[in-house]
């Protein structure tokens, strides 16, 4: 399996906790600071909605086996979510809510009907074994965010990460994400792993435009993000923590994929890449 590492970042050469428990250390990079936190999030810029940062699962009755969790985290951009707030935001809640349509279609999965946001230092996080967190190219974790996501994926969780472009978000997040996991590598996920075939055959990672971009067929790329790649994070002994999908935008696929002018090849390809990433999280 390849092994991919930033070079701009990397300023401690070796393979972290594989050879011997060495920690890769990485250079900040120059990030505007923080516009927006949890508290700001979950409080006032709610508007409502939720209201209480620890309220989680507000509708629908009884407990279900798959719940659409998406993170809800701090950043320096208020991106293109409901309401105009953070980045986490980003097409919510119409993606979630198309997706899990989409999914107790196509699978007999017991999914609730709603979208379901969290704060990443949330204790009931552990209740969801999947966590979708995108356009993290502005992510700016807070210690307690940080603690709270190593917390949730050191326990079992599987993070899926979706919808940042080219190499200045890449760098923004690899930062980030180091913060979480110090001693982990990131690395190409071949397409002969299990998740590319659990459910859909998947042969070819297409890159998934966002919506301006497929109805007009410009181009599928945004920033120099010109080629998609799927990456990975795996724990010591194998386990799949983290898939990041890197320049392509799954969650406009999902949330417009009703629209007769959005290409259906995009979206069929987003909904099979995420049912296979949510059927491999319940079953490893």
């Amino acid at each position: 399996m390849e092994v991919w590492r930033s070079k701009s970042f990397l300023v401690v050469a070796g393979l972290g906790v594989l050879l011997g428990g060495t920690t890769l250390a990485h250079d900040s990079p120059s990030l505007p600071r923080h516009t927006e936190t949890v508290e700001e999030a979950s409080g006032q810029a709610y508007g409502g909605y939720i209201g209480d940062r620890n309220f989680v699962i507000s509708r629908g009755n009884g407990l279900h086996e798959f719940y659409f969790t998406r993170a809800i985290y701090s950043s320096w951009s208020r991106g293109y979510g409901r309401r105009g707030r953070g980045s986490w935001a980003t097409d919510w809640p119409k993606a979630d809510v198309q997706f899990l349509w989409g999914l107790k279609r196509l699978t007999n999965i017991d999914a609730y009907d709603f979208d379901n946001p969290v704060t990443l230092d949330n204790p009931d996080l552990r209740r969801y074994p999947f966590l979708y967190m995108l356009e993290v190219g502005a992510m700016q974790l807070t210690p307690p965010e940080v603690e709270g996501l190593r917390d949730y994926l050191t326990a079992g969780g599987f993070l899926f990460v979706d919808d940042f472009w080219g190499t200045y978000e890449w760098q923004v997040f690899e930062h980030e994400i180091y913060k979480v996991l110090p001693s982990h590598e990131i690395v190409e996920l071949p397409l002969d792993h299990p998740l590319f075939s659990n459910f859909y055959v998947i042969e070819e990672i297409l890159q998934v435009p966002n919506v301006g971009n497929g109805r007009s067929g410009y181009g599928t790329w945004e920033q120099d993000g010109y080629v998609p790649h799927v990456r990975a994070i795996f724990d010591d002994d194998g386990r799949l923590l983290v898939l990041i999908n890197w320049n392509t935008d799954l969650g406009d696929a999902w949330e417009w994929a009703e629209d007769p002018w959005y290409p259906l090849t995009y979206s069929n390809f987003a909904y099979q890449m995420a049912v296979n990433a949510i059927i491999y999280a319940m079953s490893h």
